[in-house]
């Protein structure tokens, strides 16, 4: 039996839709993964009942097509579905490293994000990588057509996940088709400013990088008291926050390391607006581990 933990991540960051990744130190899902003749998924854990089992329809199962790896796979599930944690992600870049470990396919991690991608799309229609390049490679990820590129930084981070769903699908729905010039201009620059914050881990670079005036206003309105929880966040000292991938969970960057605080206060909101929400005090962390 081969096991491996796979972090949860956030994706987009943004001003980075599609493109920008993070790993996060918690929460994670544990997979397990034994050579069979034919392939079962077992899952337990936070939402799990939510999750097909049927190879066809979980993230896993196009990961274990494409490396021709049969196997009984336990999915221990951390990161809890439709949050925004990339919580597809996890079980497929889990299952990826996995199954390359146990049949020894010796693909190296880079080459296992593409697989794991297709993972992705079995849940969202698209095989983006920004969720399992993170969670394979660990750090601060640009994923590309042309490929990934990873940097391991130094980021605290709190990411609050709300008790509300919102779908992958149709997050991607409301993202708007078309941009101003600019629009476009404030992007690439915001988008720039995060990526340079990155690299030589300073918290209020990557805050005000996160800046984004298309793809967050248009899916913060799926998400109950997002302004009133950005606004706390940014009073109790964190540099930026945004939307976690497709939400609900929000992240918000910590320059002086005061995720207390931070997480406190969008805690606090969340339950002003009547909505239960957990925080993780976090940071941006390696990938996907051998336990």
């Amino acid at each position: 039996m081969i096991t491996v933990r796979a972090p949860a991540t956030s994706a987009n960051l943004g001003s980075g839709f599609d493109v920008f990744g993070v790993a996060l130190d918690r929460p994670a899902d544990v997979i397990r993964v034994e050579r069979a003749d034919r392939t079962s998924i077992e899952v337990t854990g936070v939402g799990s009942q939510y999750i097909p089992t049927d190879p066809d329809k979980n993230t896993v199962g196009a990961v274990v097509e494409a490396l021709e790896a049969p196997a009984h796979i336990q999915i221990d599930k951390g990161v809890r579905p439709a949050s925004g944690l990339g919580s597809s992600a996890a079980s497929a870049a889990g299952a990826a490293v996995a199954l390359n470990e146990l049949y020894d396919r010796g693909l190296s991690r880079k080459e296992l994000v593409p697989i794991a991608a297709e993972g992705e799309a079995v849940v969202s229609g698209v095989a983006h990588a920004d969720n399992v390049a993170p969670s394979i490679l660990g750090g601060f990820t640009i994923a590309t057509a042309d490929g990934v590129t990873s940097v391991d930084t130094n980021i605290p981070l709190v990411a609050c996940l709300p008790e509300i769903a919102v779908s992958t699908r149709d997050a991607r729905q409301v993202v708007p088709q078309t941009a101003s010039m600019q629009q476009v201009v404030e992007t690439v620059g915001n988008a720039a400013t995060l990526a340079v914050g990155m690299c030589q881990s300073d918290p209020e670079l990557v805050g005000r990088g996160m800046a984004d005036p298309l793809v967050t206003p248009a899916r913060a309105k799926l998400i109950t008291g997002y302004e009133q929880v950005a606004a706390a966040a940014r009073e109790a000292g964190a540099a930026g926050v945004t939307v976690s991938g497709a939400g609900p969970s929000l992240l918000a960057v910590c320059p002086d390391n005061n995720r207390r605080a931070v997480a406190t206060a969008m805690l606090e909101a969340f339950a002003d607006t009547g909505v239960d929400a957990r925080a993780y005090q976090t940071q941006v962390s390696q990938g996907a581990t051998l336990l």
